[in-house]
């Protein structure tokens, strides 16, 4: 059984376990604390009953600054998920689905027009995962992913860019059906 809740800070001590999977990024503790700060309501834990974290999600609600409106990478008002990850000895109790929905229920709640995440291309589970809850590929963000030096050596991975429109967006203005054929450069998103 799984208790959902707003992260604390004394969590950040327990998110551990979640973050030892190679999928899931792992930040610098002020950038946990800055989601905390100024979006706490889109940052819940998914505890077990001996209140060990097991899961969470991290997101945030946010657009484009007004002077990129006219933009081909303008993002209106959404929500997005920074991270979301589940503890190895929890998947496939649908921990991951619950805290997905209760961001989204949020995103629908401040009038976003989508939310919208980053996926490794090669994260095939969560691809699949995201496809299954009605998120599609909006473009391919290439070398999102890895060291962005100058040696040509160091290797990059590619993004996915994945969006499910939200009841504001109606006429379904902010996704595409064939995303994957719409690339663009990691330093074009904002």
């Amino acid at each position: 059984m799984a208790n959902f809740r707003r992260f604390r800070p004394d969590d950040l001590n327990k998110l551990s376990k979640c973050n030892l999977d190679p999928f899931t990024e792992t930040y610098e503790l002020g950038f946990y604390l800055q989601y905390y700060a100024k979006w706490p309501s889109l940052f819940q834990v998914a505890e077990d009953d001996e209140g060990n974290i097991i899961g969470y999600i991290m997101g945030k609600l946010e657009s484009s600054p007004d002077v990129y409106q006219f933009s081909e990478h303008y993002l209106p008002w959404h929500a997005h998920i920074t991270a979301v990850t589940v503890a190895p000895q929890a998947r496939r109790l649908g921990i991951g689905k619950l805290l997905t929905q209760q961001l989204e229920a949020a995103a629908d709640a401040n009038n976003a027009w989508f939310v919208d995440l980053f996926v490794r291309s090669t994260n095939y589970k969560a691809i699949t995962f995201y496809k299954n809850m009605g998120y599609s590929i909006f473009r391919v963000v290439k070398d999102y992913y890895g060291d962005h030096s100058s040696d040509p050596s160091q290797s990059t991975e590619d993004a996915y860019d994945m969006r499910k429109p939200m009841k504001r967006d109606v006429k379904l203005e902010h996704i595409r059906e064939d995303g994957e054929k719409y690339e663009v450069d990691a330093h074009d998103v904002w």
